[in-house]
């Protein structure tokens, strides 16, 4: 229930003899250590009246119709008319349709943002939202049951070995990144992330839950004993290298594996989802005495993009050399080097120019050092690529100058920089096809309207995300690149000599051919290659 309605509901439900003071007492103190936890599902969750005649007792305070909903009360395939993500994120569950009117429970329903999402989505399909409310723990529980979809291929009855060797191999199957063991309250729970998405794969009895523990530590090198922050790394598995994380909690010690395919084949720029202007690529990436360097944050893909624009410079005559942590993909004619403990990338990369290269790739740009090495390197003939952690293109600079970097350094080598984000592209097996609605045109209208670009929606269509095997349900399957090019011309080189904000260079910028992330965006959704629902879940537009 909403949060601002927590003390007079519960004197509500008091003066109605649903529940006690000490009752109240009882799960306020609850709440301390469970604070994103509302009342009424305390109240329930603790089983401290009558859950029935809890929500009847809610949905007449809140004027809302309300309904104890189990999972036996779904009467409908939810995936068919919601994704399952979307109905993750907005804790909204559909559960019975009749004559054109479908019955949608909401832990929330003072989340009108919440509820306008599915109540479009419902209405673009036809159909006419009546709302409910229900406990969030009830939503939670009917989702994680239809969420477990890998259960199925992972046998819990195996041996410890055997039953990790079956989570990770699954996980490999259903094309996971990351495999996360989470210890809880009363059972392990695995999740992968699939296109950039967390979705529970199996949840195990906490009995087995140091053994599952042991064998994370045994095969990744790990001590066995310390029960502190470890890295380790598993090569148990021919065609992918593992790395290990492990962070004690409360409940024990959470491991997260990262799976890195080995030898993955090396995308064009264009599949990536770049802009497809030759003119463009070349100003992005063809450049001599400079530095090029891709921005996003953790896992947006920065580093496939610097792969592709790599093996698209690979020429027989030049000399690239890279510096990665670790190297991910292996390309004939190209120097590799992986960091290891005992190195750094600023080390590497002051041995690397003795070796004569033309092309330098640093794999990130951490450290001070590090940047004014890169730099140094780009003011001497070189051609340097790297990445950076920040939000946008326009940013980097921002965050070069906090490393210490000189606005002269910076604007006399730094030649580009680009930023990208990761989203989801719609699954071809189960997408239904339809016409943009007034609403999604005005609104993808206005946005483009604000940087100067027109949209033609002549004879495009859109898709909705239905969910199937294929896309584990979810209604998405794979991700493209969004991305945003800054080119660093005279006018922005002065901008930077001269200390600009990022507000007044990404003014300027704005006068040229500077577009951000969300324009691009856009144009792939009038493609149809994603939603503007993913697009928003991605950058917040509305």
């Amino acid at each position: 229930m909403p949060q601002k309605q927590l003390q007079p509901l519960g004197i509500e439900l008091a003066r109605r003899r649903i529940i006690t003071e000490q009752d109240i007492a009882t799960a306020l103190e609850y709440q301390k250590n469970y604070p994103n936890k509302k009342l009424g599902d305390i109240l329930h969750i603790l089983h401290l009246c009558d859950s029935q005649q809890l929500i009847e007792a809610i949905g007449e305070i809140l004027d809302e119709k309300a309904i104890l909903l189990e999972e036996s009360d779904v009467n409908l395939a939810i995936s068919d008319y919601i994704s399952l993500d979307i109905a993750k994120k907005n804790k909204a569950i559909p559960f019975e349709i009749e004559a054109g009117k479908i019955k949608v429970c909401f832990a929330d329903t003072t989340n009108k943002r919440a509820i306008e999402t599915i109540r479009l989505l419902l209405l673009n399909k036809g159909l006419v939202m009546e709302k409910y409310i229900t406990f969030e723990s009830n939503i939670d529980k009917i989702l994680d049951s239809l969420e477990g979809f890998a259960s199925d291929n992972i046998n819990t009855s195996r041996d410890i070995t055997g039953l990790v060797d079956s989570i990770i191999k699954t996980a490999m199957e259903k094309r996971a990144s990351d495999i996360h063991f989470e210890p809880m309250e009363d059972r392990l729970r695995v999740r992968y992330r699939i296109d950039g998405n967390l979705v529970t794969a199996v949840t195990i009895d906490s009995d087995k839950q140091m053994q599952i523990i042991g064998r994370l530590k045994e095969i990744s090198n790990m001590h066995q004993e310390k029960q502190e922050s470890q890295d380790g790394r598993i090569i148990l598995y021919p065609d992918y290298n593992i790395r290990v994380s492990s962070q004690k909690n409360v409940y024990g010690e959470k491991f997260v594996l990262r799976l890195l395919k080995k030898n993955a084949g090396i995308k064009k720029i264009y599949d990536l989802g770049f802009p497809k202007d030759e003119n463009l690529v070349k100003q992005s990436f063809d450049k001599k005495n400079s530095i090029t360097i891709i921005a996003a944050p953790t896992g947006e893909g920065k580093t496939t993009t610097l792969y592709s624009v790599i093996d698209m410079l690979n020429r027989s005559d030049i000399n690239i050399t890279t510096i990665e942590d670790p190297v991910e993909i292996r390309i004939d004619g190209l120097n590799q080097i992986e960091i290891d403990a005992k190195t750094s990338f600023s080390d590497s990369l002051r041995t690397v120019l003795r070796q004569d290269p033309d092309i330098i790739l640093v794999g990130e740009i951490r450290d001070k050092e590090t940047a004014e090495i890169a730099m140094q390197s780009g003011q001497t003939g070189h051609y340097v690529l790297s990445t950076i952690h920040t939000i946008n293109s326009i940013e980097v600079i921002t965050r070069l100058r906090k490393m210490g970097i000189s606005n002269y350094d910076i604007a006399s080598t730094l030649a580009t920089s680009v930023s990208q984000r990761l989203i989801r592209k719609v699954c071809p097996n189960c997408k239904r096809e339809r016409e943009f609605s007034e609403e999604e045109k005005q609104r993808m209208n206005r946005i483009a309207e604000k940087y100067g670009v027109t949209l033609d929606f002549t004879g495009k269509k859109t898709y909705d995300a239905i969910g199937c095997e294929q896309c584990n349900h979810t209604g998405y399957y794979d991700r493209i690149a969004i991305y945003e090019v800054l080119i660093i011309d005279d006018k922005i080189q002065q901008l930077i000599t001269d200390n600009a904000s990022s507000i007044q260079i990404r003014e300027e910028a704005l006068k040229e051919n500077y577009k951000p992330l969300i324009v691009d965006g856009l144009y792939k959704v009038l493609e149809g290659i994603t939603t503007l629902e993913e697009l928003n879940n991605k950058l917040i537009i509305f």
